[in-house]
Parts: C-alpha cells; structure tokens; sequence
C-alpha cells in the first residue's frame, strides 16, 4: 500500500566505510548518536544502529566507526564505550549487539580498527594506544586488553595488511607513526612538510606478497608513496611523490589551485575484478578500448584520482610498484574528463563492487551520491561512463539534532521539520515522493510553514515576537501564546491562529509577496458558558477536496466534561467564531484527541504517542495513530445490514522499528496520500508507488468503504428492503449476462452498471395484495431478515467458522436471535399467519422456546389466541426434545395455558424421575384452593433456594417460575423470567397468555420498567417504538425514532437511570417513520411536535448512513424525493373513495416519496377531544394564527409544528366526524 519513497537519514559528518555483503554492498558513516546504513547502489536506508540499543539513555555523539569485512562486524564509539553489531544468525538481514567495551572514563576514544582474522582491535585514545583481543567464553564474545601505550591522541588508526604494523595519525598532524601490533612498541616515525590529510596501506594484488606499502596524502594535494628497502624490510622510506598536476597542461593546471583540489587511491582488487568481467563480455572483439584495460591488468596498474576545483577528474596510474627493486616506476595520466564531470572536490571517495559485475560503483561526499561506472567508457575518457545513480542533499549540521515535531501547510504541499536546536521547512515535489529543503530556522519556540513551503513564521517567547520571515522581515509582538498553526485561506494570503496559555484566540493574517505584510485581526475567545480543557487545531484534509464546498472547521474546544465542539471563524461578527457542531462523549479523562475537518475525532490513550488524519480523493478518511515504533492506518469499514463489525479497522501497519531502534516522534500527513514519519533525527517518506501493481491504500480504502456495484448483496438487500424489486431484477438480469460473457471471454469484460435514474422509480410490483394473501411489503422485510439470519448462522457454524476454530476469519458469529429491528417488521406486518408459517418452516418443525425467541414470536405475532396455540406447540416440543421426556422442561408453558392436569398425566409415563411420587401428589390437589396455591408458592421459593439442580440452573429456575404460575402469581412468574432468566421475551409471552390480552397490567408493568429501560440503555430505538406502541403511547413510538433519547426520557414518567449511544445508523428507521407518522391520529400527534430541523438532520443522516453501507445512489433518492410534509385532519381523514382501484402501472414516483405512499385513510386510536402534548414543553397554538405572525414568534425550525399545532389537528378532525356520509368501515 506505502513504500519507503526516500529516508532523510542525516548527512555523514566524516568519512565514510563500505562493508560488502553475500547479496549487497553496504555504506555506513555516524552522523549524531547512530550509524546510518545504506545500500550502496541506490543510498537507500537499509539500518539504523543506535547505541542505545547497548548502552540505554546515550546521546552523546558518535566519534569513530569501522567496519570488519571478514565477520561483518560494525564498530562505533562514544565517550570511553565501544559497541559491536554482527548479523543474526537467527533472523535473516537483521542487526543484533555482537559485544561491547567499556574503558576507564578518562580514556575518550578517538579512532577504531578492527581485524576479525586474528580477532584484534585497535582503539586510539586520549594520549594512549591499545590492541585488544577476541575471546569467546560460553559462546559469549568478550574482548581482552592486549596491550596500551601512551601516544599523542590518533584520529585515525589502521592495522597493516600484514598485521605487523599498527599506522596512527594524530590531528593535524605532519607525523605518521607505526606501531608494532605485538607489543605496541613504535617501530618508525614518517614526517611530512605539510599536514597528512589521509594514508591507507595498499592491499597487494599478488596473493604470495605481503609487503609493507603505504599511500599517503597531505593537504597540497601531494600522493606519497613509501616502501621497505632491500637492507631493511621492515623500515619504510619515501619512494614517490607524486604531483598530479605537473601531468597536466599548463593551460589547465594554471587555472587549479591545490587546495581546491582532492586526491584518492583505487581500490585495486575491485578494479581488476571488474575490468576482468569486462573482458569476457567484449572477449571476441578488437577494439582499441580493450587494449587498454589489458594494459591495466596485465601490468597491475595501480589508479589514482584527482577531483580539480571545477570538478573535472584525472585518472592517473603508477605502473612497476610491484617490481622488486621498484626501480622503474612510471607515472602518466591515462585520461580527463571534463569541468562539472562531479560536484566538486569530494571529501571522500571510494570505488566499490556492483550488484552487476561488468560495473563498478563510485561513492563520494559531500553530498553523498553515488555513480555507475562503466569499465570499457570510463576508461575511454567517455563522461557517459560515469553515470549519476543516486544522491542525497548536502550536509546541514542542524539536521543531526532530533525531530521533535512536524507541522504541514494547510493544504499539505510544505511540512516544517521542528528539532531540538533549529529546523528546516520543505517542500513536497514529485506528487508526494520526495522532499526538497527550502529555508532553516536557528530557534523558534513557535513556527507555522506557509506558502506550500516556501516560508516560514517563528514566535520567540523571550521577546514575545512572531516574525514572518519574508524581505524585508515583518515582525509584531503579542502576547505569550502555547500554539500557532496555519488554517486554510481563500485568497494569496495566509491566516495564522495563536492560542495564548488562558486559551485567547489570535487571528494573523500574512502575505509574502512583493509587498510583506503580517498583521493582528482579532484577538478573542470562544462563546462558551465555561473555559474549554484546551483548544485543538482541526486536520483540514484540504488535499482531498481540490474544491471546497463548505468552509471547514478550524478549532476543536474540548471540555472538562468530554464536550466537543467545532468551530469555524467569522470575522465579520463578534465574537468571531461560530459553533458548527457538538458531540458529547461523556469521557472526562480525554488527553489526546484529533479531529478532522469531516468532524471525525479520535481520542488517544496513554500509550498512543500520535494521531492525525487525510482523506481520499472521494472524501474516505483515513486515520494514522502513532505507536512507539509503528504506525497503524484505520480505514473506515463499510457498514453492513447485519453484520456488527468494527467501524474502524488497521489496513496496514507500518513498523520501523525493524530498522530504526528509535522512538517515533511524530507522523503527519501530506499531500498525494504521503505519509512522513520523524524517528530520532532521521525522517521517512512513505507513499504509494506510481507504476506499481500493487492496491494502494486509496484503493483499499474505496474497496473497503466506497460505493458498491450494483450487483453487490448489500445494494441487493437494500433495493429489496425499499420495496425496488423491478431494480433488483434488472440487475440480476444483467449480472447473468455478464457472467456468462465472462465464461466465453477469459480476459473479461466491463461489468454493467444501470443508470442512477433508475434507483428513482418505485416498483408497483410490491404492492400488497390482501385479497390473494400475498405478503406485504413489511412481511417481505422481516422474510428477508429472518431467512439471512438462519443462513448467516449455518455459516458461521461451519468448520471454517469461529466457533469451530478454523482458519478462515469471520465478521460476526452465530447470532441468538434476530434484531428487533427485523421482528418490528413482522409487527407491522398484515400478513402474520404467512410469516409465522415461513418461521416455524425455518426451524424444522421444531418450534422450541430458544427457536421461538429467537425470531420474536411474543414481540410481534399480535393475536393472543394464535400466540397460545403457539404456546402449546413450543410445551409439546419441549416435552418432546429429550430422549427422557422430562415433565419438568414443559411444565411452565403447560402451567401458563391453565393444562395442569396434562403435566399430572406426562409425570405419570415419567417412571425414570426421582420426583415422579412427589409430583403426583402434589399435582393431584386442585390449586383453585388458597391452601394449595400457596403450597406450590412456598415450593417456588424452595427452587430458587436450593442448588440441587445446579446441572440443569435454567431448567430449575423456569420450574421455579412455572410454581409460581401454579400458585396464580403470575406477577413473581415474570420477576423470575426478568431477573434469574434475564429473558423479557418469555415475560412478556406469560403475561400476554396470563391476562388474556396485550393491555394487561403485568405486560405493562413490563414494558414499563424493562423493556424501556434496556431500550434506552442500548439506544434500540425499535424495541422502544414498539413498547411505546404496546402501551398505547404511539406519539411517542414516532417520536422515538428520530428525537434524541434524553429529550424523549425528560417526558417519560418512567424512570430512565441510562441512556446508551443512540443508534442512528441504521436507514430502515427512516422507512418506518415515513410509514408510522400518518398511521394514527396518535402517530400524527408525535409526528407534529418533531421540528423541521430535526427531521431535516434526521434525513441528511440517514443519507449518510446508505453511502457508509456503500448505498450510495439509495442515499441520493432519499435526498431528493422526502416529504417534509405535516400531517393534517382535512388531508388525513378522509372518506374513503369508492372509484376502482388504479391500474398495475409501474409509478415512477419514488418510494420515498410521501404522497405517492399516502394512506386513505388513518385509524383514531385517541379521544377527539383536547389531549395534553405527549411532552410538557409543547407550546398550544391557538386555532387562529395569521401566518406573518407565526413566522415572527416562533423558531424558524418549529415552523412547521407551529403551523400545523395539535390543537388545530383535532378540530379539523372533529369536523371531519360530524360529516353524514362517514362510514366506520373505513377504518377495518
């Protein structure tokens, strides 16, 4: 999804080291407190070492590195302490501690070298010199202390090839000295008339000769070269000097000054193992070319390079250095490339082996880069042979201290790096994949980015001073503030925010062009009856809308009570702000929290270090949350009908703490999708690749989130659940059609799509026809969800399943039951007997009380005696599920429908139960009597006491209840199915069979102080709707659906101690409103006293939530085509018409669409006369209001209510009553 585009790994200070591996050559140099590996070919960032990782709470500069090929060992120095990183053995590239050493606190090391053959390392000091020896002991590598000797401080060491010699150079010094490796005894001294910039002991080529040869360089640009003589080899004198430029032409060589200049030697093993493959490549050609590389392997040249002042190069060559005596050596230049050929005189330089044998690869610095060289054109004096192949950006030396922070531009293209001592803004080039430093800052308490990067604003708390740092520079002094960022602006300039520490708000505004300016607009603060915990700037996301169509909020103010509120400014008022939106969290321990311009806000735990937000070019948000040494991405997860998954979910983790043993400091987003990560001073720049085949997280996040195709199960349901059933054949059509193309043509296809007008027609063919008993559009709803419910749970009970532990990982288990949205249906619905039929045929024929639950049978099925021969059929099935038979699993159902005598005759085939002789007496007594009847209540409590049926709790528990009921206290029967069982469901059937009726007191007392309360604490709007409906309160079970819960618990006479996370998310809550608010006079009561604006909102979310299922064009056609309509006597009572029924033609009227839905008529299930509100704050309208006058006096967004006032509903409906011709028919 996210590549590593570019690591901003610091710059190296020094020299570097190059270490070659089985399958990568590798750079390393220190730069600060860690050792920066990179791969050779590309300089892209393959490690990280700290010397934290061996010596914790270290941040001391590194001072030497060296590196040991044979065991490919790293060696880096701080203070008196030494550590070693080896390669694992275990994990495969990875970096572990090898040893560590620890020196007397008055030795600071100054130069490292290392020899694993023999295992020796050599560290120079402060005035001393020391060997010490590999030991392992137990597979634990220790080192030992050979021996030390006091000598002036080295600043670079290397053991001879011979490990016979130790060379050591102090700083700025004109001495190289050498030291025995046996006993550290100084062997010779070397003087030089000018300082010795570098020195190296040549790797022989002969592999029989072992010879002492030393190179060395002074500052004058000079190459020495020193040997042992005949009569004492072991004794090195000056052999050749060699001054590159007396080689050049005077034209030239007048024109370069020697200091400008930089010299280096070759790496001779490398170089002939090149030009070697070369050889074999071009093997059967005669070329002159060739001839000359012959010339070099044959004769064991070794080459010499001068970088000139204008970055010209001078290949020079030293032929017969391997002659004994070394009598003829011969000196000459074997080409020159021209001016700009490098940057300049590099610092080092270093030729190293290719991936690609026939090349070589030229690393130099400063800046870093990296070149191709080709063999058979760079010998040919050819600059092409010399090709650029990577480099990184010159040296800063503030960007070796630590990123503290990053701050962007508002729209993402600059991002300003803020660290210890200083920082740098930059710019984002090249659609997000690298970075280009623009400006530096020295110090700064404060700093915004403006102009995409170009510029910068700093505030210095000591003069209490922001500057906006242009030409000339623009400087204003304010008052102390805690934080400054940069919001997005319409117009050239830029708008800058300042918080102050008592959470004032400072508005600036700044231009940077031609004319500068920066200027103080307001100072303010926020309209709050209370001071906020702090003040947050909102993420703009402004790279995923390119056009913004809503100005997006700016400030996020978080309260002590976990209030959260948006706000956007308005500087032509006063104060200048507006609130735009509130959330209450109730969370009163919020520390971290971030909060997008879409008004999505995340808040963050202890453990969480960072948070920001983007979006994707179609508006998906996308969130980064900061780990210690990752960072998760969160992609919203589309919503699902059934399925209660995450909303959000991790697309993908990025863990740098595999190559970066550094804490994570900051992430932020930036534009084109990039994502910049600071860990320690050294940055990472992730983004998606351009030519890649791989999904990248935009996509991820449209397949995860985005719209849906037409043929998708969810847009199927949806369409179905809508009454489009037309649509839904048109795509199923059309799907067979193009899977069938798909089979003919392997290479596929375009799949087809119908156009979006079509989503807009209301399909005729669901209508219901009562007179065939078909189902009606609210019984097709509850079918649909009840045979997916079966179909889900057979799925997740297969071996693949949760449940079964297997390996394929599912959204959601096995369910217990429907949701009481999909049993509201049934309730609604006018074909029950079909419904109750298709739900025992779903369970088998075996209708059980767990199967009878689990589709809602007491919650929807509407008629008490079908409710009791149901009843009866679950007590058979019971009685029937055991092999035992078992008297005791039915008794309670039996008890409810008054067959005492039945459970008396199963006792009697009950001859295997224990309790068989008990039973029989005690059910042979009539329990009409009082005496008996509390018998079987004091026999009720002993159940529930006694733990004797501990194997089988809930049948002991239901036995209890089903005494109760014998005893005639159906009250404490229900008591026990709420508390002990926690199953309202079998209360609420108890109570129904009981009393007879759905108005009985006990199912009121029910409705009343449980299934409301678990309603409201759950936030179930359904199940509250329908026990408001139950309980004759049908305003309410309208208003319900869309009015907050609060609002509707302060006009409950019920006791409501919880109320839960209301649930708007869930579109079938809009059909069901739009079928409940004209259905009654009730429903038309509650629907009068929601306001417009509620109802308004009520829709947008709604919409909302269809384009999270990914339903989006579903959304559309709700938008466009609700009815925002009030219901009214004249229009709703209506005389029914006698005309025939209209013809079968398809409407294309929507089905949102209100007055293509309109009922004839509507049922009074209230007195006609004056009924108080349904809540006390509704305001009684008096029957005449002039309309001028009613839109002054009331709110605008209780217009509508005002308008059409329940006072005025009644009378009109009144009137309506007292017409003749009125038929009570209508009504049935």
């Amino acid at each position: 999804m996210l590549h590593l585009h570019h690591a901003y790994a610091a710059y190296p200070a020094r020299s570097i080291c190059h270490l070659q591996l089985s399958n990568a050559q590798l750079i390393l140099y220190s730069s600060a407190d860690v050792v920066i590996l990179l791969n050779a070919s590309n300089l892209s960032l393959v490690r990280v070492l700290a010397l934290s990782e061996a010596f914790p709470n270290t941040s001391d500069h590194i001072s030497s590195v060296t590196v040991d090929s044979g065991m490919s060992l790293i060696f880096a120095s701080v203070n008196n302490r030494i550590a070693a990183w080896g390669l694992s053995g275990v994990k495969k590239d990875a970096w572990i501690i090898h040893s560590t050493l620890l020196l007397p606190e008055n030795r600071i090391i100054t130069a490292l070298d290392c020899k694993s053959e023999p295992g020796l390392l050599a560290v120079g000091s402060q005035h001393s010199i020391s060997v010490y020896t590999l030991i392992l002991e137990n597979d634990l590598p220790t080192w030992s202390q050979k021996w030390t000797i006091r000598a002036a401080t080295p600043n670079l060491i290397q053991f001879a090839p011979s490990l016979q010699y130790i060379a050591a150079l102090s700083e700025c010094g004109k001495v190289l000295r050498l030291h025995s490796t046996t006993s550290g005894r100084q062997s010779q001294s070397i003087p030089h008339p000018r300082t010795i910039t570098n020195f190296t002991w040549r790797q022989t080529q002969a592999a029989s000769r072992d010879d002492l040869i030393l190179y060395t360089v002074t500052d004058d640009s000079t190459f020495r070269i020193f040997l042992p003589v005949l009569d004492s080899p072991q004794h090195l004198q000056l052999h050749a000097s060699l001054d590159i430029f007396s080689s050049l032409p005077f034209s030239i060589a007048s024109h370069q000054s020697r200091l400008a200049s930089s010299v280096f030697w070759l790496d001779g093993p490398n170089v002939e193992r090149a030009l070697k493959e070369t050889l074999k490549k071009w093997s059967n050609q005669d070329d002159t070319r060739l001839a000359r590389i012959k010339d070099i392997i044959e004769d064991r040249y070794d080459l010499f390079l001068q970088v000139l002042g204008d970055g010209s190069v001078v290949l020079g060559a030293i032929a017969n250095l391997d002659r004994r005596p070394p009598t003829l050596l011969k000196q000459f230049t074997l080409q020159q490339l021209p001016p700009s050929t490098l940057p300049g005189p590099p610092s080092s330089l270093s030729l190293l082996p290719n991936l690609d044998s026939k090349l070589m690869t030229l690393v130099t610095t400063s800046p870093l880069a990296t070149y191709d060289v080709s063999s058979i054109t760079f010998f040919d004096a050819q600059k092409e042979g010399l090709q650029l192949s990577s480099s990184l950006l010159p040296r800063v030396a503030t960007e070796e201290t630590k990123v503290v922070r990053l701050i962007r531009t508002p729209e993402g293209a600059g991002v300003g790096v803020v660290r210890l001592s200083g920082g740098e803004a930059w710019r984002v080039v090249q659609n997000g994949t690298q970075l280009v430093r623009s400006s530096s800052w020295s110090s700064a308490d404060h700093v915004v980015v403006l102009q995409r990067g170009h510029t910068f604003v700093t505030y210095l708390e000591k003069n209490k001073t922001i500057t906006l740092h242009s030409v000339p520079p623009q400087k204003i002094t304010i008052p102390s503030i805690a934080f400054l960022f940069s919001t997005l602006s319409e117009d050239e300039g830029d708008s800058i925010v300042g918080i102050t520490s008592d959470l004032s708000i400072l508005q600036f505004r700044a231009y940077s062009g031609p004319s500068p300016s920066l200027t103080l607009r307001s100072q303010s603060t926020l309209p709050l009856p209370y001071p906020p915990k702090f003040i947050l700037p909102v993420d703009p996301m402004a790279w995923g809308q390119r056009q913004l169509r809503v100005e997006p909020d700016v400030l996020l103010s978080v309260s002590h009570e976990g209030e959260l509120n948006f706000w956007v400014p308005e500087i032509t008022q006063t104060p200048p702000w507006v609130r735009t939106g509130i959330v209450k969290t109730g969370r009163r321990d919020i520390r971290k929290a971030s909060c997008s311009s879409a008004k999505k806000t995340a808040l963050g735990g202890e453990t969480i270090n960072d948070l920001d937000w983007t979006s994707t070019p179609d508006n998906q948000s996308i969130l980064a949350v900061g780990f210690r040494h990752r960072v998760e991405l969160l992609c919203q997860q589309r919503m699902t009908y059934f399925d209660e998954g995450p909303g959000w979910a991790t697309c993908t983790i990025i863990n740098v703490g595999g190559f970066i043993p550094i804490p994570i400091s900051d992430s932020i987003w930036l534009d084109h999708g990039s994502l910049l990560i600071a860990a320690g001073h050294q940055m990472l720049l992730y983004g998606p690749l351009a030519a890649s085949a791989d999904e990248t997280l935009f996509e991820y996040a449209a397949r995860h989130n985005g719209p849906l195709v037409d043929y998708h199960p969810q847009m199927i349901l949806q369409c179905l659940l809508w009454g489009k059933v037309e649509l839904v054949k048109d795509i199923i059509v059309n799907l067979s059609k193009d899977i069938a193309v798909h089979v003919q043509d392997h290479n596929g296809g375009q799949w087809t799509s119908l156009p979006v007008e079509s989503f807009y027609q209301k399909d005729s063919s669901a209508s219901i026809d009562e007179q065939r008993r078909a189902l009606d559009a609210n019984g097709l709803r509850y079918l649909i969800s009840m045979r997916s419910f079966y179909i889900l749970n057979r799925r997740a009970s297969r071996p693949s399943s949760p449940q079964s532990k297997g390996s394929q990982r599912m959204l959601s288990g096995k369910r217990e039951r429907l949701r009481y949205r999909d049993m509201i249906w049934a309730f609604h619905s006018e074909s029950q007997d079909l419904l109750l039929n298709a739900s025992i045929s779903a369970c088998s024929d075996k209708f059980s009380w767990a199967n009878a639950r689990a589709v809602g049978i007491p919650i929807w099925l509407t008629s008490v005696d079908t409710l009791k021969a149901q009843m009866e059929v679950i007590a058979r099935n019971e009685y029937m599920a055991g092999d035992d038979r078992d008297p005791t699993a039915c008794s309670l159902y039996y008890f409810a429908l008054g067959k005492v005598k039945l459970v008396h005759g199963l006792w009697k085939q009950a001859a295997w139960h224990k309790e068989q002789t008990v039973m029989l007496k005690f059910l042979s007594n009539n329990f009409t009597e009082p005496h008996w009847r509390t018998a079987a209540l004091k026999n009720a409590f002993v159940l529930l006491s006694k733990q004797r049926f501990a194997a089988l709790h809930t049948y002991a528990i239901e036995y209890a209840a089903a005494f109760f009921l014998l005893g005639g206290s159906l009250k404490d029967a229900v008591n026990v199915c709420l508390k002990q069982l926690d199953d309202f469901q079998l209360a609420v059937a108890l109570a129904r069979v009981m009393e007879q009726s759905n108005e009985g007191p006990i199912l009121f007392e029910i409705l009343n102080s449980t299934v409301l309360p678990v309603a409201f604490k759950n936030g179930n709007r359904w199940l509250a709707s329908w026990a408001f409906w139950l309980l004759h309160r049908r305003d309410m079970a309208v208003r319900i659906l869309l009015t907050p819960l609060r609002d509707i618990a302060s006009a409950l006479n019920i006791r409501v101690t919880e109320i839960g996370e209301p649930h708007y998310d869930d579109p079938s809550l809009a059909l069901l409103f739009s079928q409940l608010r004209s259905k009654t006079l009730q429903t038309a009561k509650g629907t009068s006293e929601i306001s417009g604006r509620l109802e308004f909102n009520f829709v947008l979310q709604m919409a909302r939530v269809f384009c999270r299922m990914g339903c989006h064009m579903l959304g559309l056609d709700l938008l466009r085509s609700w009815s925002f309509e009030r219901p009214s006597g004249s229009s709703l009572i209506q005389i029914p018409s006698t005309s025939l029924p209209p013809s079968p033609t398809i409407s294309r009227r929507s089905l949102f669409d209100r007055s293509a839905r309109r009922r004839s008529t509507i049922m009074i299930d209230m007195p006609i006369a004056s009924s108080p509100p349904s809540r006390p704050a509704s305001p009684r309208i008096p029957p005449v209001i002039p309309e001028e006058q009613a839109e002054v006096s009331q709110p605008r967004e209780n217009l509508f209510a005002a308008k059409l006032g329940i006072g005025n509903l009644m009378k009109t409906a009144k009137q309506d009553l007292e017409v003749p011709e009125f038929d009570m028919n209508a009504f049935f």
